[in-house]
């Protein structure tokens, strides 16, 4: 049980959500004391022609702009120092993100090194950010990441291999234009592995131990959203209102894990996704089964609470029962989607094991799970999915 009065800070940033809010960035660039602007981005974003379209909104109001689009779909350092050198040598006064999380997530980096001068890796962390970066605009073209309204910024320390978490105030953009319009260029496996991530971040937050009452509405409105949309909505990609529907989740869920913060399927995602450099929607929705299975019994209310918000009928229903419930649901979810792979496909050295579990262990997100696992009991989940 916990203290609902216990001090608590919720930061969200200010965000329009709706169809065509992606055509406002020129006016709240404007806003926000824009000269010239970066625009981060990736390649397949700017062929579907949603990078057109931010440029004419920029172009009305006349502003410079220079394109970064050297991102790879997990941001690499020095992808991060590359977009920092061109903002500075440019003169760039601001930038503005359209793309998915890896997009955003290079953005953030960008405004932290073009600040700071230095390298992106120092601020691995919580709060080590000094100096806030230039304004940012983020447009989401995914409904999983949530990377426009979290203060978390993701980047993959390629010396080390393995992602490395930034959490700060800093990093929390200025304006988020969510557009569920954008969603519909997403390939159908984009589209379900950025909806499992969404639903990881929704339960991670609302079972961690940083939860508060505030975190826990966004938290369980997502879960719902979410587990009562994704397979109508990744079967009709084409459809506003339905994949709305996991764009306001995902939404919910980037408010509660941004300030809940998430639990051990992220760190032990960040830390095998960094190594093998796999998608992140992927790694969870493959060890999210896993990890709720250990931690069920550390926060049995709660996912009780989870289980009905997945629709899931169980109030008279033992511990035991819940528990095989809300796995088989997740995993029903998972198959549903199309994520049917699994980490035993891929032959990974299971002598790698070790190093992954002590990566993951020392992951930012592990410190908020209901639980702090040891050594061991990391090694022997990557077992049981490697």
């Amino acid at each position: 049980m916990y203290d609902e009065l216990e001090l608590k800070k919720f930061v969200v940033p200010e965000f329009i959500y709706g169809k065509d809010a992606r055509l406002l960035a020129g006016r709240y660039a404007k806003n926000l004391g824009a000269r010239k602007i970066l625009i981060v981005t990736d390649p397949g974003i700017i062929k579907a022609g949603w990078v057109d379209e931010l440029i004419d909104s920029l172009e009305a109001f006349k502003f410079k702009y220079v394109i970064f689009k050297d991102v790879s779909p997990n941001p690499r350092d020095f992808e991060v120092m590359a977009g920092a050198e061109v903002f500075n040598k440019e003169k760039c006064n601001f930038i503005i993100s359209i793309g998915g999380g890896s997009s955003m997530d290079c953005a953030k980096g960008i405004g932290i090194v073009a600040a700071n001068f230095r390298n992106i890796v120092d601020f691995e962390g919580v709060d080590k950010v000094t100096i806030p970066g230039p304004p940012l605009i983020c447009i989401p073209t995914t409904s999983g990441s949530s990377a426009d309204v979290s203060q978390f910024s993701i980047v993959l320390n390629t010396q080390k291999k393995v992602k490395i978490a930034i959490v700060s105030k800093t990093v929390v953009p200025d304006i988020a234009l969510i557009d569920p319009v954008t969603l519909t260029t997403m390939n159908s496996y984009l589209a379900a592995c950025t909806a499992m991530d969404a639903m990881t971040h929704a339960i991670e937050a609302y079972v961690s131990n940083a939860q508060s009452p505030i975190s826990d509405l966004h938290a369980i409105e997502a879960i719902s959203l979410i587990s009562e949309n994704i397979l109508n909505a990744l079967s009709n990609l084409d459809n506003i209102e339905l994949m709305g529907k996991l764009m306001l989740g995902s939404l919910h869920a980037g408010m509660a894990f941004s300030n809940a913060s998430l639990g051990a399927v992220h760190a032990m995602a960040h830390s095998l996704g960094g190594m093998l450099d796999l998608p992140h929607g992927e790694c969870n929705a493959i060890l999210l089964k896993y990890l709720v299975n250990y931690n069920f019994k550390y926060s049995e209310e709660r996912f009780r609470n989870i289980s009905s918000a997945m629709g899931l009928n169980l109030s008279r229903e033992s511990n035991e029962y819940v528990l095989k419930s809300l796995t088989e649901k997740i995993e029903l979810l998972r198959f549903g989607v199309g994520i049917s792979s699994n980490f035993k496909s891929l032959n990974i050295d299971r002598n790698r094991i070790p190093i992954l579990a002590e990566n993951a262990l020392k992951d930012v997100c592990m410190i908020t799970n209901p639980v702090m696992p040891i050594k061991d009991e990391i090694e022997e989940i990557y077992g049981q999915v490697i």
